[in-house]
């Protein structure tokens, strides 16, 4: 069976509060944008090793430590799965903040309850994929949605972006997000994001914020110009990616996209596009 991963953007960030874990709470804005991967997992002859995987495209980590290995293994803990063969075409930039690798965990997910017919439901689904990692439950659901927390509550909204063409710049700039956490003072009492995203797509400009932008845009201008050539070739809003929390081991890691979006007008109706410049 195969599926093709999806990636997704922020719109808006809001750090409102640090938490005695180490995670933050925020508001955002999940919408997904349709760059994709390719995952594909067949049944295998191969007694010897429960799951292996292949990759090619993008150079990821193919070892045990795959996210898509570390799904199969979730379920095999409370389901009888056969041996399984797993290969990932990667498109999806790493590092960029836009998901990639939360989705095609979120993915083999759903690929292993429809082809072995576990009849997970999708709040369980869900649940397996919150263990995976924050950004994973989203890709459940894979619907625009309001997320708290920290990023791991999420409302279905209804946002249709579908007359507006999607950018994504991806710099290749790396930030440490310990340090941009760093930086922001968590605030309360703003304006909500979904009161905000509600408004026309023109206002957002002046009113859709994101927390690190300040910090990122003083210490790495090279991405403000980014944003601002954006606007001066006519996007409607552009904006800094987000922050892709990840336990590992005992440590709380982070990774900061330091891609930047942008929304551009269209005068024709057609689906959202991606593109990586």
């Amino acid at each position: 069976m195969i599926l093709f991963p999806n990636c997704k953007i922020n719109l808006g960030l809001y750090i409102t509060h640090k938490r005695a874990d180490g995670f933050h709470d925020l508001q955002t804005i999940f919408y997904p944008v349709f760059l994709q991967d390719a995952l594909e997992i067949i049944e295998s002859k191969d007694k010897e090793h429960t799951a292996s995987i292949t990759i090619t495209g993008l150079p990821i980590d193919a070892t045990t430590d795959n996210i898509c290995i570390k799904a199969y293994q979730l379920l095999k803990k409370d389901f009888d799965l056969p041996p399984v063969k797993i290969h990932l075409h990667k498109t999806i930039p790493i590092g960029a903040g836009l998901g990639g690798g939360s989705a095609d965990g979120a993915f083999a997910l759903l690929i292993l309850n429809k082809k072995f017919n576990l009849r997970i439901s999708e709040n369980s689904l869900v649940n397996y994929a919150l263990q995976l990692g924050s950004d994973c439950p989203f890709f459940i659901k894979n619907k625009p949605c309001l997320a708290i927390g920290r990023g791991e509550i999420m409302e279905e909204i209804a946002l249709d972006l579908s007359s507006y063409k999607i950018l994504l710049v991806n710099p290749g700039i790396h930030i440490n997000t310990g340090w941009a956490f760093s930086q922001i003072e968590p605030k309360k009492n703003r304006i909500p994001i979904i009161e905000i995203i509600n408004r026309p797509v023109p206002v957002w400009k002046e009113q859709l914020q994101n927390d690190f932008e300040k910090a990122i845009f003083f210490h790495h201008p090279s991405i403000a110009a980014i944003k601002d050539d954006l606007y001066h070739g006519g996007a409607a809003y552009a904006s800094v990616k987000e922050i892709e929390p990840k336990v590992l081991e005992d440590e709380i890691t982070f990774t900061l996209g330091a891609s930047v979006v942008a929304l551009n007008g269209i005068t024709s109706a057609v689906p959202p596009t991606a593109a990586i410049v």
